[in-house]
């Protein structure tokens, strides 16, 4: 039935001034909404859409820019997508901040500055996708969610921010004694033993077990085979060492541990690519003296002291970073029902911002505490020096982005196909390792022995990728 209404001359004329000020900031809006369309139609509909066909459906009615849906991946395609791009960013990061330390600069001023951009990558998820449609009582944005009574799911996320930042700040100091591969194979599988079996009970089994649990068991296997590499690439390193040239002499050399003790190497400024500069005389790569000339630049030390100091971090960052995901999943998710009746779930959004924030505390105080007072025998530092030290900042400003949008990404992912086989992401070493290889050149002149293990370990971490994104489901 159609209703007809009277309206006065001066009623009519204010409806249409709120009418077109409601289309001038849809209009406002426009650009934005055509960003996030294009990025609907790549993850969203990955798997069934075009892009192209999407853009033009969105051009044709006004409504769809003026009153835009939240943006949500919804999709197993969109999902797989996310974890895709999440795992070369979460893979990537960890290069860029060893390759700092290895240049020399403190690990306190690179996680400063990597902690800003980091925070920065939240705020933008946030109010991008998380701003872009309408509030709904069932989903609302995240500014309004900001005012709501949620405070149980925000304190998880929390948690979780907590336990990242405990994790990521411990194996920044791992990297210099264990190694980037190992470390990140070692701390990948904790996360995958302990936060995907976690995330599967949370998501209510959503993930398939007969294909889950075998992926989870690949892991195992390449993680045990990362062990191997490490083993053997150490006695590789053992041995150039015992060979060592006459160009380069030791005090005392214990070839029967994994120390080497009283070191007194030549140090005649000469400086590779890695450190950003062409030297006139570079030590080989592989080699004793390229050894001897990165442990003089580098900030950490490592030589002198035992390895099992960088393993015990290693594995205390692996148990951390197992927490933050199923607490991310609880955040979004409410499976405990912590929340009052009526009040709804946090947005992805929202639970990552918060997650970050927790972060970002946690580092700015724990690192301004290690600039004055350092462990592991590292220099001491002050605020004033660190503000001073733009050496690599830019670098440390990108891995910051890395992390952040890496880690939001797995968590969009996560909330379509379950948190459990977003973890997947977790076979990062696959990428670590390949930036080890390409900059750090750390199995270079390696034994066959190491080259075999080494490329065993990589095709076992493909398979455990491959297994735990088949194993993903859909949330209802």
């Amino acid at each position: 039935m159609i209703q007809i209404h009277t309206q006065s001359e001066s009623e009519s004329e204010s409806e249409s001034e709120s009418a077109s000020e409601s289309q001038a900031a849809g209009l406002l809006r426009f650009p934005t909404y055509i960003v996030s369309s294009i990025l609907h139609c790549s993850l969203v509909h990955f798997s069934s859409s075009n892009p192209v066909i999407g853009i033009y459906t969105i051009l044709q009615g006004r409504e769809n820019y003026l009153s835009p849906k939240m943006y949500l991946v919804e999709s197993k395609g969109g999902a797989i997508v996310c974890m895709l791009f999440s795992l070369f960013f979460l893979g990537t990061w960890p290069a860029i901040m060893n390759l700092l330390e290895r240049r020399g600069r403190l690990p306190q001023h690179t996680y400063l500055d990597y902690s800003i951009t980091n925070l920065l990558a939240a705020v933008i998820i946030a109010f991008s996708f998380g701003e872009i449609g309408k509030s709904t009582p069932e989903s609302p944005n995240f500014l309004t969610q900001l005012s709501q009574d949620n405070w149980p799911s925000v304190m998880f996320a929390m948690a979780g921010g907590v336990a990242l930042s405990i994790g990521n700040l411990s194996t920044q100091y791992a990297w210099a004694f264990v190694g980037l591969s190992v470390v990140e194979v070692i701390s990948s599988s904790l996360i995958v033993v302990i936060g995907t079996i976690m995330n599967y009970f949370l998501d209510n089994k959503i993930n398939r077990a007969e294909i889950l649990f075998p992926g989870v068991g690949c892991f195992l296997i390449a993680v045990c085979l990362g062990s191997a590499v490490h083993s053997s690439n150490s006695a590789d390193n053992k041995a150039k060492l015992k060979n060592l040239s006459n160009d380069c002499q030791l005090k005392t050399v214990d070839t029967g541990s994994s120390t080497t003790k009283e070191e007194e190497f030549p140090n005649n400024g000469a400086k590779d690519l890695e450190n950003g500069n062409a030297p006139s005389e570079k030590a080989k790569a592989g080699t004793a003296a390229f050894l001897i000339e990165l442990e003089n630049r580098r900030s950490i030390k490592v030589f002198g002291k035992s390895t099992l100091i960088g393993l015990a971090i290693t594995f205390f960052a692996g148990f951390s970073f197992s927490l933050f995901s199923p607490a991310i999943n609880l955040a979004t998710n409410d499976q405990w029902h912590t929340l009052k009746k009526g009040v709804p779930k946090l947005i992805v959004y929202t639970a990552f911002f918060w997650f970050s924030v927790s972060c970002f505390v946690l580092a700015i105080i724990l690192n301004v505490t290690f600039l004055y007072r350092p462990v592991l025998n590292l220099p001491k530092s002050t605020l004033k020096a660190y503000v001073n030290d733009w050496n690599g900042r830019g670098w440390a400003f990108l891995a910051g982005l890395l992390c952040g949008f890496g880690n939001g990404l797995q968590f969009m992912g996560g909330q379509a196909a379950g948190y459990a086989a977003a973890d997947a992401v977790q076979a990062l070493p696959l990428v670590s390792t390949f930036w080890g290889i390409v900059i750090f050149k750390e199995y270079r002149k390696s034994s066959r022995r190491t080259y075999i293990l080494l490329t065993s370990m990589l095709s076992m971490f493909i398979v455990a990728v491959g297994v735990l994104m088949a194993s993903s489901g859909h949330r209802k």
